[in-house]
């Protein structure tokens, strides 16, 4: 209860107007997660995979721990494959893994960037930009994954 007031005591002097959040606060990293709302702190404690309110609403806290299956260059390359066919600027039947995204796919700079966004949300990771002006086939994106994953087959 002693931490529970310090917290309050700590972010008193933060909250000077109410706010109400329309969307439920989820237990990220932690298993202590704090909420503002109507000038109070609600403490959220993760008990059995729930994280209930100290108010007493509870709301679902899902973690996952365990890394998908392990990555192989195959597995690599299919998902590599997949996201540039679904990508809606690539024809399909132009696509391989020698493919040249600027002379024989015909993207622009622009394009570039979405794809590499693309594989950046598909493979949960951020690619610098001095990595991303290099990679301009697939089989360069499939390479660095592959490196960054640690995954050699």
């Amino acid at each position: 209860m002693a931490a529970v007031n310090f917290v309050r005591s700590a972010f008193n002097g933060l909250l000077r107007k109410p706010t109400v959040y329309k969307t439920p606060v989820v237990c990220r990293l932690s298993t202590v997660a704090l909420q503002q709302k109507y000038h109070a702190v609600n403490i959220a404690v993760k008990v059995n995979n729930k994280c209930s309110l100290q108010n007493g609403g509870l709301f679902s806290g899902v973690r996952n721990y365990s890394g998908g299956p392990p990555l192989t260059l195959s597995l690599i390359q299919q998902r590599v494959i997949l996201v540039l066919q679904l990508y809606d600027k690539i024809d399909p039947s132009k696509l391989n893994p020698d493919s040249h995204f600027i002379n024989d796919l015909g993207l622009d700079s622009l394009d570039h960037v979405e794809v590499i966004m693309a594989m950046e949300d598909e493979f949960g990771f951020e690619i610098p930009d001095g990595d991303a002006e290099r990679l301009m086939k697939p089989k360069d994106i499939i390479q660095y994954v592959a490196d960054k994953q640690d995954c050699y087959d």
